[in-house]
């Protein structure tokens, strides 16, 4: 498996942003999604339509899983770019409560994580976006944005349940230069 990194442009976001969306709505959701939770890829694909919306059709406020690879229980807030992203893809499909989340087109099973991978480079490389791209680049992308907006490492180390700050900082693709900026701005 290859190392990927995080998106750290926010533009580039943005544009990653509209070209799925202008492509597949569902694979838009896919990257809000994943970058505004950091769950895993596992995770996501695994979702259920009844997991994000009630049986009145309206968007759930939470999302309560398991994580597949920890067995955790997860209970998380959606925030309003992923809910709009849920509204907008929920009113393209009939859904029904046990149907995927992230269904394929050939059935009614979810997209495999290859078919995620290549949605997800295909949109990098469509934008210009030259590093390593892959589906652990959702998770990485919301930890490292967690990080660069001020957020507690310990509570980012938390969330993606790391085993230590270290294990966070290299995750989200936090490197030796960024490190030694710390010394040379504060420079006291």
């Amino acid at each position: 498996m290859e190392f990927v990194q995080p998106i750290r442009d926010r533009k580039a976001i943005d544009r990653m942003k509209k070209v799925l969306k202008s492509q597949n709505i569902r694979d838009y959701l896919l990257f809000v999604l994943g970058i505004n939770s950091g769950l895993r890829v596992s995770d996501l694909l695994a979702l259920r339509v009844s997991d994000v919306i009630d049986g009145n059709g309206v968007v759930k406020d939470r999302i309560s899983m398991r994580e597949k690879k920890t067995g955790k229980s997860k209970n998380f807030p959606i925030g309003k770019n992923a809910k709009k992203a849920i509204q907008e893809y929920a009113e393209t499909i009939e859904a029904e409560g046990d149907m995927p989340l992230f269904r394929s087109r050939r059935g009614n099973y979810a997209i495999t994580r290859v078919q995620a991978y290549r949605i997800l480079n295909e949109a990098a490389r469509t934008v210009g976006i030259k590093e390593k791209i892959g589906t652990h680049t959702l998770r990485k992308t919301f930890g490292y944005h967690a990080y660069k907006s001020g957020y507690d490492l310990s509570q980012i180390q938390k969330l993606l349940n790391h085993s230590s700050p270290g294990v966070t900082l290299r995750y989200i693709g936090i490197t030796q230069d960024q490190l030694d900026e710390i010394y040379m701005r504060l420079d006291l």
